[in-house]
């Protein structure tokens, strides 16, 4: 298992970074190759994604929105959101409360 802060790569063509959580939020840093996929899925956290470079379309709740270099989109908890990159992509994700889920693949 990967570290925080070290980075691996769950799904062909994305990367991540999980940092450190605070006692209630938390962040991470991807990176997608053009045309790679974060399947649709939902959780019951809120999310900011911030696009550092690139640009995707992300798919919420049946709605797509591009979201280009310097844009952020929020994703209600509980909505159903998947991502494509239209570019090679950096982006910050940022969740609250903590994704369990997440910091359960990571080893101190």
């Amino acid at each position: 298992m990967p570290r925080f802060e070290e980075w691996h790569s769950p799904i062909a063509g994305i990367s991540r970074k999980i940092f450190r959580p605070g006692q209630s939020i938390m962040s991470m840093m991807l990176t997608l190759d053009s045309g790679s996929i974060g399947p649709a899925h939902s959780h019951p956290h809120e999310q900011l994604t911030f696009v550092i470079s690139g640009k995707i379309a992300m798919t919420m709740n049946g709605e797509t929105t591009i979201v280009s270099a310097g844009e952020q989109i929020h994703v209600p908890g509980d909505a159903m959101h998947e991502v494509k990159a239209l570019e090679d992509t950096v982006m910050i994700e940022n969740f609250t409360p903590l994704r369990e889920d997440l910091l359960a693949t990571i080893t101190e």
